[in-house]
C-alpha cells in the first residue's frame, strides 16, 4: 500500500486531486488510518486514475465518469454515454 503522497507521485496527480476524487467517491482509499488520518492506496488503483484521464480527454465530466464507474458493464455504459 502507498500513502497518498507516494501514490500521487506514481499516478502523476496531485494530492489535492486525489482528495477531490475521494470526496466524489471516484477513487476511495483502501484504508484510512484512524489515528493519523493518512489515506492509503493500492497499485491496482493506478488503473482507475488512468481511466479517469482517458475519459476526461474524451470530454467526460467527473460526474459522468462516476456514473460510468458505477455501472456493472463499463463498456456498455460508455456506449450509452456517447
Amino acid at each position: 500500500m502507498f500513502r497518498i503522497g507516494d501514490f500521487s507521485k506514481l499516478a502523476q496527480i496531485s494530492v489535492r486531486m486525489l482528495r477531490h476524487y475521494d470526496k466524489l467517491a471516484l477513487i476511495k482509499p483502501v484504508k484510512i488510518d484512524a489515528t493519523t488520518g493518512y489515506r492509503y492506496y493500492e497499485a491496482r488503483q493506478l488503473e482507475d486514475v488512468e481511466r479517469i484521464r482517458e475519459l476526461q480527454s474524451m470530454g467526460f465530466s467527473l460526474k459522468e465518469i462516476k456514473w460510468i464507474f458505477e455501472q456493472s458493464d463499463e463498456k456498455q455504459a460508455l456506449f450509452f454515454a456517447l
